[in-house]
């Protein structure tokens, strides 16, 4: 039997990004609305936000060598009785068929900095294409904001992950806006998040 997989990452940011997807998602604005989550990793994520954000539903997405251990947390979730959250789907941002064809909002957590360069252009790209004008997207993770790391661990996360991968990286907030933008998104907020991470929320013009 497999044993569900478990990041500590997302156990310590749940809450705060919760706090943040509160606010930017209010009931009167969102009900029923469709999330789509690009990424879900494990699916702790996606069976903690569904079960605090009953109001929306919440459609978790993630390459398919992911889906098996996601699948554990969603169903979980599901039996405690969240019934708004959706068996997750296979996604992958560089395909040009996605599974989703329109939602009223995305969320995308700690995926930037795994993802190639060309895959952040497809995300942001296919993200325009199918997300309702107004919507919002929160992306969180970590960032650079002028060439500079906002701290001395960033960096040697972001060495880290170019040695691992050249492809990896850190994004940089100067070279995410003007793709963001011609995709139609444009930055509305940047949340400080513990951790020196950030939550940006772009808004679909």
């Amino acid at each position: 039997m497999m044993q569900k997989p478990f990041s500590q990452a997302c156990e310590n940011n749940k809450r705060p990004i919760l706090e943040v997807l509160q606010q930017v998602l209010p009931e009167h604005q969102y009900s029923q609305a469709l999330m789509l989550e690009v990424g879900s990793g494990t699916g702790q994520h996606a069976a903690f936000f569904a079960s605090h954000l009953p109001w929306l539903c919440w459609q978790p997405t993630d390459q398919a060598e992911y889906l098996p251990g996601c699948r554990l947390w969603v169903e979980e979730a599901q039996a405690a009785g969240a019934a708004n959250l959706q068996p997750p789907l296979v996604l992958d941002v560089l395909q040009p068929d996605w599974p989703v064809a329109s939602a009223q909002a995305a969320f995308s957590a700690n995926t930037a900095h795994i993802m190639s360069w060309p895959a952040v252009k497809a995300l942001f790209a296919g993200l325009g294409e199918r997300l309702a004008p107004n919507a919002v997207f929160c992306l969180y993770g970590p960032f650079r904001y002028h060439g500079k790391h906002t701290s001395a661990s960033n960096e040697q996360f972001d060495r880290h992950l170019r040695d691992r991968d050249p492809a990896m990286g850190i994004r940089d907030l100067d070279e995410l806006t003007p793709l963001a933008e011609a995709s139609g998104f444009r930055l509305e907020a940047d949340h400080a998040m513990p951790a020196n991470n950030r939550t940006l929320i772009w808004r679909r013009q």
